[in-house]
């Protein structure tokens, strides 16, 4: 009996039901990826219910760590992000975070995501004008000047746009030496191809340029009884259920490790959001599938993270 067959043997029929319907499913994200979206109301931004207040919160608050992270003062954002370019992977379906950094000084914000996600409604506006409207001074005046032409005159595909929008199969920019900071906010445990992610932002940035990252390692509602059950499906049928539509990729903190000194960056902060509890870590332990037997505890533990690092100058 071949790996495959001995797997499906073990499966309960709610587990074998499970995977019927996230085959099916993930089939329809593979040849349809604008229905599923439109289907599942995928924001970026999770399943919890929205106001324009709330959602203009959110990306206040995702600024604010970002400038925590780097270490600047609310003062300085604008003499620190003063004309540098920035490329942000999965925006979401509107350009909130755009917003707020080209308000703040950047020259241009690229987003590239490997979903057709932004969404021009009036909904998604008032997102925006709220944000605008809180703002004052320099930051308020660009962002005003910006959302004047949005979804007028600009639709973000020409190169010269100060937010402009990538949609590529891979997710990837295929940039060169273009900007200066590489910011994702919960997107790189969705990515198809991590390495190819990590060797993608190294071609992009210029050099000494810093790439900021908050990583959930969290199974997204994905897992049944143990934060890290999700981990104990084989490789091959959680491709087969899971491989079009997104979900977490399941590379842990090890992965990212190694990454960064194989693509040629500074690891300069790596900091634990959330960690699993032991009595979790024990349980999945016998179960786990293949690729995560080999964890160290610590490393299991680790459920979300922020990464900062800076390309290294050969």
């Amino acid at each position: 009996m071949n790996k495959e067959a001995d797997t499906m043997m073990k499966l309960g029929l709610k587990d074998i039901a499970r995977v019927i319907r996230a085959v099916g499913t993930d089939q329809l994200a593979r040849v349809a990826p604008k229905f599923y979206l439109k289907l599942t109301r995928q924001t970026g931004r999770g399943a919890a219910e929205e106001t324009p207040a709330s959602v203009a919160d959110y990306y206040r608050r995702c600024f604010a760590e970002y400038l925590l992270v780097l270490g600047i003062q609310e003062q300085d954002a604008l003499a620190y992000f003063q004309g540098k370019r920035i490329l942000e992977y999965g925006p979401g379906d509107m350009p909130g975070m755009a917003l707020l950094f080209h308000a703040h000084g950047a020259e241009q914000v690229i987003c590239v995501d490997r979903f057709p996600m932004v969404n021009r409604s009036d909904k998604n506006r008032r997102v925006l004008e709220t944000l605008r409207d809180g703002l004052t001074g320099e930051p308020q005046r660009r962002a005003a000047a910006w959302l004047a032409m949005w979804g007028r005159d600009s639709n973000g595909s020409a190169a010269s746009e100060p937010i402009r929008y990538l949609v590529t199969e891979s997710g990837l920019s295929s940039l060169r030496h273009t900007v200066d900071l590489v910011v994702s906010r919960a997107v790189l445990e969705h990515v198809n191809d991590l390495s190819a992610t990590f060797a993608d932002m190294r071609r992009a940035l210029r050099d000494d340029g810093m790439a900021v990252h908050q990583v959930d390692l969290k199974s997204h509602g994905l897992h049944q009884r143990n934060p890290l059950d999700f981990l104990t499906w084989s490789p091959w049928l959680w491709s087969l259920m899971y491989g079009h539509k997104g979900v977490p990729n399941r590379w842990r903190v090890d992965k990212y490790r190694a990454l960064v000194s194989e693509h040629g960056f500074d690891l300069l902060k790596l900091e634990a959001t959330l960690r699993a509890e032991p009595r979790d870590i024990a349980d999945v332990r016998p179960h786990l599938a293949a690729p995560f037997r080999h964890l160290a505890d610590e490393d299991l533990a680790w459920l979300g993270f922020w990464l900062v690092a800076r390309k290294r100058d050969h």
